[in-house]
Formats: C-alpha cells, structure tokens, sequence
C-alpha cells in the first residue's frame, strides 16, 4: 500500500475471487432498536469524504452505530469531528493512512479519539449512555504532518484520567519524500476528567521512520511505534527497526531516546524475504508484542514492484524489565504461494488464545493461536469475501474489484468481529465462536466507498 501503487500495480496479476458468504445480505439490523435496548456500539470514520487539494480530503465524521444483542447494527448516525481527513497513500482510497488505530476508545469506553489526518489535528469525544457521541473542547494541533495512530493509558496524576499519544506520518521536511524516506513523530497530551485534551509540554520525540501505529503497554510504562518504511534505501536515518520502544516518564513524557528496537528481517537478507512493513499490533498479556508485517520492500530496500510483494506475515516479541525486545516468533506466514500478501491488521479473542488478521488485497481473516508469545496460522481463510489474487496488467481491476478488508474490531464481550471494508463502505459483521467465525451479515449505506480509515467495536 505505497504511494506507488498506481504506477506499480500495471505490472500486478490479479484473478479475483468471489466467495464473500450471503451477497444477498446487505444490510442486516433490527431497524427498531431503542438505544436503551443496545449492547454496545460501533463507530467508524469517514476519514474524509472527496478530495478537497493534494492529500486534504473533506470534512471528517465519525459514523456511529447501536450494536443490537445479535450483532447487527443500527444506525445512531453522524458526527463531525471538526477536522478533515487525509490521504497519504497515493489516491486509490484503500488504506489511506496506512495505520492501526486512527480511531480508537479509552479502556472504560467514555471517550473516543480520533485523528483528522489532512487537518493535523486529534479530537476527543464523549461517548453519551445512547452510545450518541458529544465532541469534547477543540481538536488539537499535533504539531506534524498527517496524524495517523492514538493511544491511550489511564493515569494516576491529579485531575487526569490518562494519557494519549499520537503518530504523526512525516515532518514537514520529509513529506516531499515519500513513503520510503519520510520521517514522522510522536507526540503527546493529558486527556482530562471532562474529555478535553491538554498538550503535554515537551513531549514530542522525533523518529527515524514513518510510523504506522502507536500502542501503551498493559503497564503503562513503554510506548512503542511501529514503522512500515523500516530498512528502506531512501531512508536518510539507516534505519531498520520496525518497533521502537520509549519509557513513559511520570511527567507524561518519553526517555530523550528510544530504548529499545527490533525488526524481524534486516534488509540484504539471505532469505531473500522482502522486509517487514509493521502496521497493526497489539501488546497482550505479560508485555508480548504481537506485530502484523506486509512484505513490501524488497530485500535490498528498494520500493516493491506489486508482484514482488511477498505473503505477510506476523512476529512476536516480548518487553523486558528494561525495555529491550526479545523475540518469540518470528516470520510467522499469514499465506502461502503469495495468498496472503498483506497482512495488515489483527485483533484478539476474549480468552487471549486466538487472533484474527485482516488481509487487505485478498479481502479475507486469517486465524492464528497464540501461546505466550507463541504464534500459529490455524486458517489462512478464517473468513472470506471479494478479493484479488493471480495476476493482471490492469491496476484498476485490483482496487476495482476487492472489498479491500482494512481495520477490524472484536466488541468487548468477545462475541463479534466487525471488518471495515476499505473500498466498499461496509462493514462485515461475524460471530466470534472460538478460534473460527461465522458470517452474520453485512452494514452498508452510511459510509463511503473509499478512502475510510478505523473501526471501534464496545
């Protein structure tokens, strides 16, 4: 998912298949459900809605959605979020930030936090006993260009509940870049009793990557980045770690440098494995880092020709006493004979035993167990619906065609996936039954076709 896409997926061949389960389900919802009567809710971002000039798309809205008992949906409606949203990712509307967590919630699911990528800002709501949402104070500036990732701990301070941090893509001076050179930062703010963001003085660390997503550890004492341009040639810092580690300090900022880093292949490898380009992860459990890698940048750091991307893949680190990363599993294939080409996104079950991983092209879940650090592929097919394998020489016939399955989200009881589909304004809705799912239906009609970017389920 490059800026090169549309010049690079000329040379892609794609036979498309489609074998989504129950096309005829468009739409599926109680239609009547008093908001008393919902569970829980889902929200989604527009991330835009149009092209406006270069990477600023539209006005920004967040798409919200009661979660009846049975896993449908219905509609709550729109808010805006006070900013525009963005496009980083060379127009062809899928993954447009290329990240994790654009959207996210904080642990107790009273606040949602949401990036507004093309107005460099971050803006924090309310979420009201309806699930209806209530922005809280003004977005605030993050300081660089196109913020992509939050992340939230709760914190003991006086008069705060947490502390949130924000990725942002480039710096000014390497936006013109691209995505193989450019250079980002984290930056971060208190979020107040009352919902507000306050900007924490001195906290802003730049990296020597584009990062993709932010995560706290379950402890609260490390952040870690994750980077999809690790090991890049036209990297001007040399960098190859796909993860970066920070200790978070008392005061609410980061170590003055990163503490630790990791990748799970270096570039000129023997392999000959293209390398890892890190987008969703999670941190589960005794402090294990569980990584989703799209194999884009071939071996030698060079941007990727489409057919020279390679089965993702997920790798598995653990964070030691003093923040350094020790590995688990490594190179972890989500598909085989190249089925499985990007694997960008992933979630956990309730019982922490088993994770789903969403491959954008191939429109399909991959399912994998998980055993204190532990990774295994269980189903490379875990869930299926409209995507593109094979070959072709017509790019448009690629994004053309593929639902192009992005981010995800298992509600908080554990019973249901809800799968944001990147290129058709969707969401896929699936039932949660141990380590496999089964089809519910499918939410359509309130979002559009291109360009989304970030689910929440609670």
């Amino acid at each position: 998912m490059k800026n090169l896409k549309l010049s690079l997926y000329a040379l892609l061949a794609v036979t498309l298949i489609a074998t989504s389960c129950n096309d005829d389900d468009d739409v599926i919802s109680d239609g009547g459900g008093e908001p008393d009567a919902f569970v829980g809710a889902v929200y989604a971002m527009t991330n835009g809605n149009g092209q406006i000039s270069g990477i600023v798309q539209g006005a920004n809205t967040i798409v919200s959605y009661g979660r009846n008992a049975d896993g449908t949906l219905t509609p709550i409606g729109p808010v805006s979020t006070g900013g525009n949203g963005g496009d980083f990712d060379g127009g062809e509307g899928l993954d447009p930030l290329i990240s994790a967590y654009a959207l996210t919630k904080t642990d107790d699911n009273e606040n949602l936090l949401a990036v507004n990528a093309g107005s460099n800002t971050i803006t924090s709501f309310n979420i009201q006993d309806d699930f209806s949402l209530e922005m809280a104070g003004t977005p605030q500036p993050t300081g660089a260009e196109g913020p992509n990732s939050i992340a939230y701990t709760a914190s003991n301070a006086d008069g705060v509940k947490g502390i949130v941090y924000v990725s942002n893509i480039s710096r000014t001076e390497f936006l013109g870049e691209g995505e193989p050179g450019q250079q980002g930062t984290v930056t971060g703010f208190w979020l107040l009793e009352d919902g507000t963001l306050s900007p924490i003085a001195g906290s802003t660390r730049n990296l020597a990557n584009r990062p993709s997503a932010v995560q706290f550890s379950p402890d609260g004492n490390w952040l870690v980045v994750a980077s999809i341009n690790s090991g890049a040639a036209a990297l001007a810092s040399g960098n190859e770690d796909e993860l970066v580690i920070y200790a978070v300090n008392n005061d609410g900022t980061l170590s003055a440098n990163q503490v630790a880093g990791a990748t799970s292949t270096l570039r000129d490898n023997v392999e000959g494995r293209n390398l890892p380009s890190a987008i969703g992860f999670q941190i589960v459990g005794n402090n294990y880092v569980v990584v989703t890698e799209a194999r884009e940048f071939q071996p030698d750091g060079t941007p990727p020709a489409f057919p020279a991307l390679q089965d993702g893949s997920v790798s598995t680190w653990q964070i030691q006493g003093d923040g350094s990363l020790s590995p688990i599993s490594l190179d972890v294939r989500s598909g085989e004979g190249n089925t499985g080409r990007t694997a960008c996104w992933l979630d956990f079950t309730a019982d922490g035993s088993t994770f789903f991983v969403s491959n954008a092209i191939e429109a399909g879940l991959a399912s994998f167990s998980f055993n204190n650090g532990v990774v295994t592929l269980l189903d490379q097919v875990a869930a299926q619906g409209v995507g593109a394998t094979g070959n072709t020489t017509d790019p448009a016939a690629a994004f053309g065609t593929t639902e192009g399955w992005i981010d995800m989200w298992i509600s908080d009881d554990g019973q249901y996936l809800y799968q944001l589909y990147g290129l058709d304004g969707t969401i896929g809705i699936y039932r949660v039954n141990g380590q496999s799912l089964e089809f519910i239906g499918e939410a359509s009609g309130n979002l559009p076709d291109t360009n989304t970017q970030g689910i929440v389920a609670i």
